[in-house]
């Protein structure tokens, strides 16, 4: 009897953990993108797969906006995937080492020995972003150079003036120069550019029709530019693709994406047990791949962001499912979109966003206006206006604009951020994160 009764509690958990395909709100999912859509929180492309089945799709928004000419986008439309294309590097630094041209004890010396520390940074500490190495992106004269042409040598030299942030080995700690540094060693082994091997060892043999190593964006060829919304959509500067390189430079479609993961854990791509050591085992990331855990439904993938772009991948290896969301603009986050439609796949609650906008007119504002200061925060804040948008800043910081949700109630939704204003008091309350302080307004 007990052997019964727990032979019928394990096939409710696995009914419970599986999804059918006729069984997707497909609905619902469709009203998400629309509602974030027509409130211009996101413009992007969706797709679920599951057994190597596309059963979902859409895409809202433009792949390119002009006063003359702007596209809508389809679910063809190509978007950057920002450090999705670490997977693909991380695929690949595998295939060498099943080949016997690398090891994950392989120091750095070997390829690149003016790298700071190469002689005690191994392949498996790149791939786990455990190199120590300063993270290129955080250049404070990144900005400078991010739009030009780069060659190998000159991101070389500006990746290796920068000290170590720690001995390697010590701590996780995530660095782009860890997989352009990657890109460059499988460049070296193999003697061709980075751009024909993922395309050889990858793309043609996960047959994927729309994924490529990025150049200059080509609105011809259905690929996206990407914006930022500040009342209307402005258009945000191209990194140039001979920076990011292995970390950051492929382009692709979630549809892509989807197939990409199906492959990758059908073995396909690389074998098992080289897929094993690229799951995480106990922290969030493994080796080019990183575990999400959704409520007991676990996921493995990547995300990824570069200039206005944003991209999720989730696959499923229970329920053999794939998610991939792929944004080129927009405030609502996309790990919270991939989050929304796990949700909906799995037919569990979720309540739909609402942007009900109050009508303020300008003057509305003065009253939230000031500096403002809190004992539990280091930085005063300054709330400002322009006509009737409000917006915050914390000394030494950027501007942020914020959303005005509700009376005396502003959000910033890329960090999570609600501010609460108490008038009568001179106060306001910020909640982040499941943190709240309480801000006072100085005289």
């Amino acid at each position: 009897m007990m052997k019964r009764l727990l032979a019928l509690l394990l096939l409710g958990a696995a009914l419970h953990n599986t999804v059918y395909a006729q069984s997707i709100n497909k609905p619902r999912l469709d009203s998400l993108l629309n509602i974030l859509s027509s409130n211009n929180k996101t413009m992007g492309s969706l797709s679920i797969s599951q057994n190597g089945k596309t059963i979902y799709q859409k895409a809202v928004g433009y792949s390119f906006i002009d006063s003359l000419s702007s596209q809508p986008a389809t679910v063809q439309t190509k978007y950057r995937i920002g450090s999705i294309s670490k997977m693909f590097t991380g695929v690949i630094t595998f295939q060498l080492i099943e080949e016997g041209k690398l090891t994950l004890e392989t120091t750095l010396d070997k390829f690149y020995p003016q790298m700071p520390n190469a002689a005690n940074i191994t392949i498996g500490q790149l791939l786990s972003h455990h190199s120590g190495l300063f993270n290129i992106t955080n250049d404070p004269a990144f900005a400078t150079y991010m739009t030009k042409p780069q060659t190998r040598e000159q991101m070389l030299t500006k990746m290796a003036a920068f000290a170590p942030r720690f001995e390697p080995g010590a701590k996780f700690e995530y660095s782009n120069t860890n997989f352009i540094v990657l890109a460059y060693i499988v460049e070296k082994i193999t003697n061709q550019p980075f751009a024909d091997v993922v395309k050889q060892r990858v793309i043609n043999k996960a047959g994927l029709k729309d994924t490529y190593y990025g150049g200059k964006i080509n609105t011809a060829n259905n690929e996206a530019l990407s914006y930022n919304f500040a009342d209307k959509w402005k258009i945000i500067p191209e990194t140039d693709m001979s920076i990011p390189s292995g970390a950051g430079a492929m382009v692709s479609t979630p549809a892509d994406l989807t197939k990409f993961a199906e492959a990758l854990f059908n073995g396909k791509l690389i074998s098992d047990a080289s897929l094993a050591k690229m799951k995480p085992l106990s922290d969030y990331y493994g080796m080019a791949m990183r575990k999400i855990d959704f409520d007991g439904k676990v996921s493995y993938g990547h995300n990824g962001a570069i200039d206005g772009f944003r991209a999720e991948l989730a696959y499923f290896p229970q329920q053999k499912l794939a998610i991939a969301y792929t944004s080129n603009g927009g405030i609502y986050s996309t790990e919270k979109i991939l989050k929304a439609t796990v949700s909906i796949v799995f037919n569990e609650p979720f309540t739909m966003p609402l942007y009900k906008k109050p009508d303020l007119k300008t003057e509305e504002l003065d009253k939230y206006l000031g500096v403002y200061s809190s004992p539990d925060f280091p930085l005063k804040i300054t709330m400002s206006k322009d006509n009737t948008t409000l917006y915050g800043q914390a000394a030494g910081q950027g501007l942020i604009r914020l959303e005005a949700t509700g009376k005396d109630r502003f959000e910033f939704e890329p960090n999570d951020i609600v501010v609460e204003f108490d008038t009568a008091k001179g106060q306001f309350i910020l909640k982040q994160n499941g943190g709240i302080k309480v801000f006072t307004r100085e005289k």
